[in-house]
């Protein structure tokens, strides 16, 4: 049975309220609740406006600021250039995708790796040394397949793209091509 959605609400005086223990939270809790894939909403305490973003972004901020960032200057830039843009929406979900091909690729390593490991939680060597025997070949399966979960999507926001422009377009009356020969 599905639990519900943990509601955290955030006052005016900067604190996250976590309703579900009825205790004050930090962003180091809420950045907790991510990692153990637990399902929240934070609201404003007074207006009921969903912060969600705002709060994960945050943590996204203290992360890039603390240590080894995720994001490059170049990528930043890139993707702040895509704000305003006709292809904001579509960037957006093939980000959202990609990352998902990502997590999935990741999840089926992990599930792969554990199966080497002894009730200690140790590799075994002999099964570790088989392990990485196979890892080139599956990897390589892996990352093709990613690549191409990844081409497709390009293709179909390019698809959209075109369909967007050929809508937006229709409406202008241009003559049809070879009319302005004499």
């Amino acid at each position: 049975m599905a639990s519900a959605t943990r509601l955290i609400k955030k006052y005016p005086n900067r604190r996250l309220y976590d309703t579900q223990t009825s205790a004050y939270i930090t962003l180091a809790d809420v950045k907790q609740l991510v990692l153990d894939s637990e399902d929240f909403k934070v609201v404003d305490a007074k207006s009921s406006e969903d912060l969600t973003r705002s709060i994960l972004l945050q943590i996204i901020l203290e992360e890039e600021a603390g240590g080894a960032p995720l994001f490059s200057s170049v990528m930043l830039s890139q993707i702040i250039r895509f704000y305003g843009h006709a292809m904001q929406g579509m960037m957006g979900a093939y980000l959202e995708k990609t990352m998902g091909a990502f997590v999935e690729i990741q999840g089926k390593m992990q599930d792969q790796s554990k199966v080497f490991y002894d009730a200690k939680g140790l590799p075994s060597p002999e099964l570790w040394t088989q392990f990485m025997s196979v890892q080139t070949p599956m990897m390589q399966t892996m990352m093709g397949n990613y690549i191409e979960q990844s081409k497709n999507l390009f293709v179909q926001m390019q698809e959209q793209m075109q369909q967007q422009a050929r809508s937006m377009f229709q409406t202008f009356p241009f003559p049809p091509p070879g009319s302005d020969k004499k």
